[in-house]
């Protein structure tokens, strides 16, 4: 298991999706989706980045800090463990995204395909 997903914390930063829409809208955050690459392939948040949780610690350094991230996952799990790794790696204002892609998809809301 990575070590940041131990602390699943229910500290952990975090926004629903329609706030996340909001954001997006207004090109306030990059959204991060930290799922699989299948769970990505079938379906993602438009303009999301993909970068699989157990690869996070090895590319963290490859992401720009220009704008705070909102993670995303299937549901909110995974989410929440890399949220808190970006918060202890320097990434201020990242929010963990409750309900996750999941929640998206069942609010109606566009997925990439």
């Amino acid at each position: 298991m990575l070590s940041f997903l131990k602390n699943l914390g229910a500290g952990t930063p975090s926004i629903d999706v329609e706030e996340l829409d909001t954001l997006m809208g207004s090109g306030a955050v990059r959204v991060l989706d930290v799922r699989e690459d299948h769970e990505f392939a079938s379906g993602h948040v438009p303009g999301a980045i993909h970068v699989p949780v157990n690869r996070l610690a090895g590319r963290v350094a490859t992401l720009k800090k220009d704008k705070p991230y909102a993670v995303i996952c299937a549901g909110g799990g995974r989410s929440q463990g890399a949220t808190d790794f970006l918060l202890q790696s320097g990434f201020a204002g990242a929010v963990s995204v409750r309900g996750g892609t999941s929640a998206w998809a069942r609010s109606g809301r566009r997925i990439v395909r």
